[in-house]
């Protein structure tokens, strides 16, 4: 495997090359981050009911229908 290093710096979320370097559509890039900088994650909790009692409410119902779906 070929591998170059190329000089980036991130703006608007965006890595951009300080050099002229054009990259073909869809290649395949490795991000190396110096001095140990870690990226921000976030977080999403699980959705909650407002209140527990409603769950009552998204119980599942099963209804079998017949086999044969001729007239």
């Amino acid at each position: 495997m070929k591998v170059e290093t190329y000089e980036a710096t991130v703006e608007n979320g965006q890595n951009k090359l300080t050099d002229r370097v054009r990259l073909p559509e869809h290649a395949r890039v490795y991000v190396v981050v110096p001095n140990g900088a870690e990226p921000t994650t976030f977080h999403i909790g699980s959705p909650r009911l407002a209140h527990p009692k409603d769950a009552a409410d998204f119980v599942k119902e099963i209804a079998e229908e017949p086999t044969d779906a001729g007239p």
